[in-house]
């Protein structure tokens, strides 16, 4: 039989660090199972900590809220009109730019043989219709007095007519002569009656004939005067004429360049009446008006104006607005100066308002009120926005403290702890 190996077995006393070492490791685990627990149970009241000083607080007011549009603009002269050429030519320019010109002085002038040449043609032409209207004068007279020697040589024939008459009347009574006598003695005065009454109306005929031709000259003269005088009035309009007291502009063609019919020459900028015009975005053109109360900025000068007129068209998502304004003697105003303005679109009484602020940029939904170095998120409805204002129509109270910049470091926390 064989015997086992028991007899080789050897009892080992345990260390010990070996009765300890599992004792330990179930406390370790314990610890670190309870450090996990609080420090879930703690992050639920956990609250985050900011630094005041990085944040931008404001009150709510009540107050007027003025409703404006925040713009830029320049300066433009109010009456700066374009000179165009009247006739093809060569244009010959007396003033420079930037030259203070007179109302009415001669800035430029166009050479125009064509309209010269032509010019002379109708005056030499009116000249001899003129002479052509006076001879016809004399012709008339000459026909007046011709017709009044016929009408005179009929009077004296119906007078010697009429003596023979009677004395055919006084020798036939005394039967010194025949019938046939008698009776042409008669025929004689009758025919000479007539004769003079023809003469008569022959006259008047002429005189009104003589009348309507004569008018007619007269008439042909005078339209002709009126072409004459017309185009006198395109050479005269050949000498360029300053419309308003002010100065060159700019030159829109070169010096003596051959031109064309209504072609723009140069400006003159009248520097008495100044405008601003406006750059506004296009969102706003709705919300504009004739009338409207502007107030331009001149750095440190303010002005105030009225929106003049209103661009029907949008031009790079703006449009243009003239705003009149009266020029204040401090300011020392040049076209094309830059400035900025606000346009003043309503004033709303009694409103709860509070400032602007980077809280905006998430769409006006939510603020955060402050109450006892605690900050609270809270949802709120904005209304109407000015340049500096904001009005709050629900989640907020006269008095209310709201963060209105420096929020993005809260994370949209619920609340957030303020030292």
């Amino acid at each position: 039989m064989i015997k086992d190996t028991s007899g080789q077995d050897k009892v080992i006393q345990p260390k010990v660090t070996s009765k300890l070492k599992m004792p330990l490791v179930i406390g370790t685990l314990g610890l670190l199972m309870s450090a996990l627990v609080w420090a879930s149970l703690g992050n639920g009241n956990n609250i985050r900590s900011i630094d005041s000083t990085d944040l931008r607080l404001a009150t709510l007011t009540r107050g007027t809220l003025v409703r404006d549009i925040a713009t830029t603009g320049k300066i433009v002269a109010a009456n700066a009109p374009v000179l165009y050429s009247t006739e093809q030519g060569v244009v010959t320019m007396l003033s420079q730019p930037g030259d203070i010109v007179e109302f009415g002085q001669v800035v430029a002038q166009i050479e125009s043989p064509k309209l010269q040449n032509t010019y002379e043609q109708q005056q030499s032409l009116y000249t001899s219709m003129e002479s052509n209207l006076e001879r016809a004068k004399l012709d008339a007279r000459r026909e007046q007095l011709r017709v009044s020697q016929v009408l005179d040589m009929a009077k004296v024939d119906l007078e010697a007519a009429d003596r023979e008459s009677r004395r055919g009347n006084q020798l036939i009574e005394n039967s010194l002569i025949s019938r046939i006598d008698y009776e042409k003695g008669k025929d004689d005065l009758h025919k000479a009656k007539l004769l003079h009454k023809h003469a008569i109306a022959e006259v008047d005929l002429m005189r009104d004939t003589l009348t309507f031709e004569l008018k007619n000259r007269g008439l042909e003269v005078a339209r002709q005067a009126l072409v004459v005088k017309e185009l006198a009035r395109q050479l005269a309009a050949l000498n360029i004429k300053a419309p308003v007291e002010g100065i060159i502009g700019n030159w829109l063609v070169e010096q003596k360049a051959r031109i064309g019919t209504s072609q723009p020459i140069l400006t003159v900028v009248d520097l008495s009446a100044f405008e601003a015009e406006l750059a506004v975005p296009e969102s706003y053109a709705d919300d504009l008006g004739i009338g409207m109360d502007v107030e331009l900025s001149f750095g440190n000068i303010n002005v105030m104006g009225q929106l003049s007129s209103i661009s029907p068209e949008v031009r790079n998502r703006e449009v243009t607005a003239r705003v009149r304004f009266n020029v204040d003697e401090q300011l020392s105003l040049r076209q094309n100066q830059r400035l900025s303005a606000r346009v003043l679109l309503e004033n709303r009484p009694n409103v709860l308002m509070i400032k602007r602020g980077d809280f905006l940029n998430r769409g006006g939904s939510s603020a955060y009120l402050l109450t006892d170095d605690i900050v609270h998120k809270t949802p709120v409805t904005l209304g109407a926005r000015s340049m500096s204002q904001v009005e709050v129509i629900e989640g907020g109270k006269e008095g209310d403290v709201w963060v209105i910049s420096g929020t993005e470091a809260f994370r949209n926390d619920e609340t957030v702890q303020l030292r």
